[in-house]
């Protein structure tokens, strides 16, 4: 039963390792035999003619311990798998977190905690119990919860929500988050829920985050925004969520944007908005390039004496040349047999 505590900081509620625990499995096994002979030396005080005062003795130490310690020591046993942390408690005061996978024995009168035991990882939401469950709650069985704080990287779907962006526009935005707890100590004691603690926060900064960078912008402006900057708007995001949750000793291993688009109410204005701008930079990007044929048309005639055009000729070869290369429609060739005058 004796332990060796390390500690890795002597500030209020960092984590503190139990270093040394006794192997569970040797204390099983002495366990057991002590409640085997007590069972035994029981059985022979009360059948084997002995003096009164040690019958009695002996009668009252083998019920003790075989029939009260004995079984009272086995709740101290404790299995631990990779991954997981026992964060445990001694009458209220924090006693010691088991993180190494084996099978162990603590304190028998040690308690495990961990608030956010009944809260979904994945959305922040209470879990939903399933078909045996509710059946086991309205038979009255006993269920057992599991107190065990997961190490495991694990993934905060957190919900769709309207937010506005830099140039007030609201929008639909969801992000994911990936996550694990690295102190289980300030995980359990600094915040109530730390589950919940951390889908409050990621809302918070989603917003934060956000507000800053508009919707899109077009390349001319060289601004960063939500749709063409996802990597920089998720390194924000990641970083102003790290600092909320530190106090709740959770490290965040990533953030992205899961979902982006317009809100319903403006979807519809904002959609004519992108065609109209997508269509303006098409034909401006059509214009330009007609505008260089027309001067390689012009300048290889000149260059290579095929025929010689005055003034008003290649004004009207420019605009025959314009009309074609920018038109939408499929060109009407006419055949002109005559001059110009």
């Amino acid at each position: 039963m004796n332990e060796t505590i390390s500690s890795s900081s002597h500030d209020y509620g960092s984590e503190k390792t139990v270093s040394k625990p006794t192997n569970g499995m040797l204390f099983l096994i002495m366990n057991s035999l002590l409640i085997l002979i007590c069972t035994g030396l029981f059985i022979f005080a009360v059948t084997y003619p002995l003096p009164l005062v040690i019958r009695v003795s002996a009668i009252v130490i083998t019920s003790v311990l075989g029939f009260i310690v004995g079984p009272i020591l086995y709740a101290g046993l404790k299995v631990i798998k990779p991954n997981e942390a026992l964060v445990l408690t001694l009458f209220g005061k924090y006693y010691g977190t088991l993180r190494k996978e084996g099978f162990y024995f603590v304190n028998p009168f040690c308690t495990a905690v961990n608030p956010a035991a009944n809260t979904d990882p994945t959305t922040g939401n209470p879990k939903q119990k399933t078909q045996t469950e509710l059946i086991k709650a309205s038979t009255g069985s006993v269920q057992l919860t599991n107190k065990k704080v997961s190490l495991k990287a694990m993934t905060l779907n957190n919900e769709k929500q309207k937010v506005n962006d830099a140039q007030g526009n609201p929008i639909i935005i969801g992000v994911v988050v990936i996550w694990k707890v690295v102190d289980t100590a300030k995980a359990v004691f600094n915040v109530d829920n730390f589950i919940e603690y951390l889908s409050i926060q990621c809302d918070s900064a989603l917003r934060n985050v956000v507000r800053l960078f508009p919707y899109d912008a077009s390349e001319e402006e060289d601004e960063k925004s939500l749709r063409g900057s996802s990597q920089e708007v998720a390194q924000d995001l990641k970083m102003e969520l790290q600092e909320k949750v530190l106090v709740a000793g959770i490290e965040i291993i990533e953030a992205r944007i899961t979902h982006l688009s317009y809100a319903p109410e403006i979807a519809a204005a904002m959609l004519q908005r992108q065609q109209a701008s997508a269509i303006i930079a098409a034909r401006q990007k059509i214009v330009e390039g007609a505008v260089g044929m027309v001067e390689m048309a012009l300048n290889q005639l000149s260059d290579n004496k095929i025929v010689e055009l005055d003034d008003e000729r290649k004004a009207a070869m420019v605009s025959n040349l314009l009309v074609v290369l920018c038109g939408n429609r499929d060109v009407q060739p006419i055949v002109n047999s005559g001059t110009i005058y």
